[in-house]
């Protein structure tokens, strides 16, 4: 009986672990990505960089603003070429996130 409540357990928990999709990949005990999120057809390559931050501490309280018009507003751009997303997460614990706006 032991043992069956062992192994109904733990596939109970690999479930967890494995179960959830998410549109960006994540690690369970760490992340560093950087992905694209949005591009537009300005052929020239962009001149001005404009980079907005926001921190999670053990993913209770998340401060910052990374949106795009914050990223634009930090690098004095008015036309977006595209813009990146940088990802860094450890346990949970501590995670901070970047988005990179690139244009002129």
């Amino acid at each position: 009986m032991f043992g069956k409540i062992i192994g109904i357990a733990t596939i109970a928990g690999l479930g967890l672990l494995g179960g959830c999709a998410t549109p960006y990949p994540t690690g369970v005990a760490f992340t560093d990505t950087k992905l694209p999120i949005h591009a537009t057809s300005l052929g020239d390559r962009p001149h001005k960089t404009g980079v907005a931050e926001c921190t999670s501490i053990l993913s209770l309280v998340a401060t910052g603003d990374c949106s795009i018009e914050a990223a634009k507003l930090n690098g004095d751009i008015t036309k977006v070429h595209h813009v990146d997303w940088d990802a860094h997460n450890i346990l949970g614990i501590y995670g901070k996130y970047k988005v990179m706006v690139y244009g002129e």
